[in-house]
C-alpha cells in the first residue's frame, strides 16, 4: 500500500468515527454537556471537537504547509470573533469558548481541516515528510499563536518532521480525542450498545 494512500484511509477513518460514533449518537444540544463531577468532570464534545480541529489545522496547513490556518476564515462563524488566537488548544475546557461556539459550523469547519488534509496528501511528495518546518516562527507569524501564551505547544513542535505533524497531530492526536468522545457519550447514556 502506498504510503499516502495509507495515511489518507486513516484519515477516513477518524471521520468515519467521528460521524458515526458522536454525531449519529449525540444531539448537538448535548456537545456542550461534560460528564462527571468536580475535577474530573470530562470536557464536553464540543470542545474536544474544536481542540482536535484546530491542533490539525495549525499542524497541517500553518506548521507544515506555512499557510495561515483556516480558523482565521472561519473564526466569526464559529463564535471565536474577539478571542485570543489561542483559544481552543489548551487540554482544559475553557467553558467561556465552549459556550460561544456554534456547533453547526465547529463541525463543518472540523470536516473542512481534515478534508484539507486529505487534498493536500494528493500533491505533497513523500520526501517532504523528512523535512523540519520552522514550525514556532510559523505559528507566531501565520496564525498569530504567541509563544508566551502556549509555551507547551511551541516546545512540543519544535525540530519536529513533516511525518511527526501528520502521524500525531493529523492522525494519532485526532483518533484518541474522537476516542474521548465516544467515552464522553457513553458518560452521558447516549451509548448504542
Amino acid at each position: 500500500m502506498d504510503l499516502k494512500d495509507w495515511i489518507d484511509a486513516d484519515l477516513q477513518a477518524l471521520s468515519g468515527r467521528l460521524a458515526n460514533g458522536v454525531v449519529a449518537h449525540v444531539p448537538r444540544e448535548r456537545w456542550r454537556e461534560r460528564a462527571g463531577a468536580g475535577e474530573h468532570r470530562a470536557s464536553s464534545i464540543a470542545w474536544l471537537l474544536l481542540h482536535m480541529g484546530y491542533h490539525h489545522d495549525l499542524a497541517i496547513r500553518t506548521a507544515v504547509q506555512e499557510r495561515e490556518p483556516y480558523l482565521h476564515a472561519w473564526r466569526d462563524g464559529l463564535g471565536l470573533g474577539g478571542m485570543d488566537p489561542e483559544a481552543g488548544l489548551s487540554e482544559g475546557e475553557d467553558p467561556a469558548v465552549t459556550a460561544a461556539l456554534d456547533l453547526d459550523v465547529l463541525l463543518d469547519y472540523v470536516v473542512a481541516v481534515i478534508g484539507g488534509t486529505r487534498e493536500w496528501l494528493t500533491r505533497v511528495n513523500t520526501h517532504a515528510f523528512d523535512t523540519v518546518p520552522a514550525s514556532s516562527w510559523r505559528l507566531e507569524h501565520n496564525a498569530g499563536v504567541r509563544q508566551e501564551v502556549v509555551p507547551w505547544l511551541h516546545a512540543m513542535w519544535d525540530a519536529k518532521p513533516v511525518s511527526w505533524f501528520v502521524q500525531w497531530e493529523a492522525v494519532g492526536h485526532g483518533t484518541n480525542h474522537v476516542g474521548e468522545m465516544i467515552a464522553v457519550r457513553g458518560q452521558l447514556g447516549l451509548s448504542p450498545f
